[in-house]
């Protein structure tokens, strides 16, 4: 999929490989470093592998390889390429030991410098969003809605990288545009490594790609998908929040699970007008489940990642961040291209197909602010989109 440059003498390799010669084999892998001026001062170095995806993989897993030099590597600026060795040892034929030599990285002078400069000058942003794989027919109002909230609540110096599956149709495409040109959004076109028969579209590989594409842009980098809102409480900022949770490399978001089609009475004449988190305001409340929930990490001491938090990193991760904040889960709305509300009711408290509901606004009450957001960041233009 991708290498990047992680330090003066340091990479990482991000790729797919055969899930069962993971489990049954032990595939190893060598780390080259080739000058393009002085090929014969090479050096070479043990890549070492980590499998991120928690054995989710199906015919293909997650391999990330980190490959770090005992001394400097590329350091006169001059270019060269990383290569991997990448050895079978055996893998079911004890007789047979196929080694794929791989072209990971070649590194220009230009791309050296721009990285030095990088990693030298501090990160561009002070958040950014990497998102899961998009895919199937998406509602391009809800991104929308989405984008609005999120480039609100983060603030000026916040990125959103999207990745496109194959979701990123013209009506999607329109409402990413403006935020397109404002710089706020990134598109990454990843819609060719659906070939390959990887956990729900890659979105491992996904995730690592980002991590250290972006590793030195960004303080703290966010993992969460567009059908959930991130939320702190009155009278605090994302910034206060997180300069609160300086000493952890990682944090954990706790889930607030909405309902997706449940929506008031007193909405159903408008409903069609109202935002989606304007409206579905009811909250599953059902205890002893467990609630997956998402995270954020300081990407510089982050070697590799997962989808709802990383097992592989430098430094303290906390869950303790209950009351300072959270996320509404709007579970399958993003998916679905017609009006959400399905069941209007006049009750606070429901239950329904044997789950409790009680209505909670705290989503609700922002909607204003976002929609005059919006307008004053990009004007009338998605006033006409669709669901």
């Amino acid at each position: 999929m991708s290498a990047y440059r992680g330090g003066p003498n340091t990479f990482a390799v991000v790729g797919l490989s055969s899930k069962p010669l993971h489990i049954y084999g032990n595939p190893t892998y060598q780390c080259l470093w080739v000058p393009h001026h002085h090929p014969l001062n090479s050096l070479s170095t043990p890549g070492h592998k980590i499998l991120p995806d928690w054995g989710y993989g199906r015919v293909y897993t997650v391999v990330v390889v980190n490959c770090t030099f005992p001394t400097l590597a590329g350091a006169d600026g001059k270019g060269g390429q990383l290569l991997l060795r990448a050895s079978t040892n055996g893998g079911g034929d004890r007789t047979l030991n196929i080694t794929d030599t791989i072209l990971a990285l070649d590194e220009t002078p230009q791309e050296f410098a721009n990285f030095t400069a990088q990693f030298t000058s501090g990160p561009k942003y002070d958040y950014l969003y990497c998102g899961s794989s998009l895919y199937g027919n998406l509602s391009p109002q809800r991104v929308r809605e989405w984008l609005a909230y999120h480039v609100r609540l983060f603030g000026a110096r916040s990125h959103f990288v999207i990745h496109d599956a194959g979701g990123v149709h013209e009506g999607l495409m329109q409402v990413l545009r403006p935020w397109m040109e404002k710089g706020f959004v990134t598109l990454q076109d990843i819609r060719e490594q659906e070939r390959f028969d990887g956990y729900y579209h890659n979105q491992f590989l996904i995730v690592n790609d980002c991590l250290h594409r972006y590793r030195f842009a960004a303080k703290w980098m966010f993992f969460f998908d567009v059908d959930e809102f991130l939320f702190v409480p009155k009278k605090t900022t994302i910034k206060s929040i997180l300069d609160s949770l300086t000493e952890f490399t990682q944090f954990t978001i706790e889930q607030m699970p909405m309902s997706n089609k449940l929506c008031l009475s007193q909405d159903a004449p408008t409903a069609f007008r109202k935002w989606g988190f304007e409206k579905l305001v009811y909250k599953d409340v059902k205890r002893g489940i467990r609630k997956d929930r998402k995270y954020a990490v300081q990407p510089q001491n982050v070697f590799a990642t997962g989808v709802h938090m990383s097992q592989n990193m430098v430094g303290k991760t906390t869950h303790k961040t209950e009351g300072r904040i959270k996320y509404f889960h709007y579970h399958g709305t993003i998916a679905e291209r017609r009006e959400p509300c399905k069941q209007f009711l006049n009750s606070t408290e429901t239950t329904v197909d044997g789950t409790p509901y009680i209505v909670d606004t705290t989503m609700r009450d922002i909607a204003g602010a976002v929609k005059r957001f919006e307008l004053k960041m990009i004007g009338f233009r998605l006033q006409r989109t669709r669901q």
